[in-house]
């Protein structure tokens, strides 16, 4: 569940490649080494997208805070988090992590400066975000330098929530996913609504190779109506073999989408799904 895959980069799950191996590090920087090549960038796109709809969720209040929590599913080493509540842009995160500089620094050294740096750049409109992914090593590095205000490994896709995170469901008011979304199902979802205890919305991106509808379905039991604007695509990440890029060609294609423009031009592209209370049902639906 963390990032843009979970899995070794010779272990590929219906075409897709998978990257467990940049999870299990103590710090972050094998993930932005790994995934700088392929100019992985779905986190820098979301960062507007998350901003305002934080701002509109917390706008609302409730009976029970003021100030509701993120919760980002398959947060990694809190990059979502690092870019909600922080001036910091994924550009100067990959500067950093990839650094001759940073290179040199034990772990320690590193989560220390992280700390100073990200606390000097905290937003004074910053939203407790609380992180869930499977990779302990991750969320604790997180958690460590203060991107995350909890952090929670428990893996929804094999059972319920455990107590600590459903005592922290209680303040999620937005829900936020960028990557990971190709190995998790609605399952997820209706264990952490099945917690809640007020309004919640979703923010989502999902590739253009899964089908989202089996989420909305679920959503929409709990009263949450998904909205998708099929025209607007964001770029993902390059593939990393033309074996990768097979497989997404032909699942767009399954789904009723067109790879023209976007997959065969050699990278993933999410869409981005809205679901929220008394929206409109999810519309144009890009896949069958």
């Amino acid at each position: 569940m963390a990032g843009p895959g979970s899995g070794g980069m010779e272990d590929v799950a219906g075409g897709k490649s998978r990257f467990d191996e940049v999870y299990g590090g103590p710090d972050p920087r094998a993930y932005f080494r790994r995934l700088a090549p392929l100019e992985y960038e779905i986190p820098h796109h979301a960062q507007p997208v998350f901003r305002q709809a934080a701002t509109e969720r917390a706008a609302l209040g409730d009976a029970r805070t003021r100030r509701p929590a993120v919760l980002d599913l398959c947060c990694s080493y809190g990059i979502n988090a690092a870019l909600l509540n922080h001036d910091v842009t994924l550009a100067e995160m990959y500067e950093r992590y990839t650094s001759p500089a940073g290179r040199t620094m034990s772990t320690e050294e590193l989560a220390a400066s992280d700390k100073e740096f990200y606390a000097a750049r905290r937003r004074p409109d910053a939203l407790p975000v609380f992180g869930l992914d499977v990779s302990a090593a991750a969320v604790r590095y997180a958690l460590k330098v203060g991107l995350l205000d909890a952090a929670f490994t428990d893996d929804l896709e094999q059972g319920p929530p455990g107590p600590d995170l459903r005592r922290a469901l209680a303040e999620v008011g937005l829900v936020t996913l960028t990557g990971g979304g190709s190995y998790i199902t609605a399952r997820m979802f209706t264990e952490l609504l099945d917690g809640v205890r007020g309004p919640v919305w979703i923010s989502a991106f999902m590739l253009r190779t899964v089908s989202y509808r089996p989420i909305a379905r679920a959503l929409a039991a709990y009263g949450l109506n998904t909205t998708v604007d099929v025209s607007r695509t964001y770029p993902q990440r390059l593939f990393t073999d033309e074996r990768e890029q097979r497989y997404a060609i032909a699942a767009v294609r399954a789904l009723g989408g067109d790879p023209a423009g976007h997959e065969e031009n050699g990278r993933f592209y999410s869409l981005h799904y809205e679901s929220r209370p008394g929206t409109h049902p999810m519309t144009n639906r890009p896949q069958r």
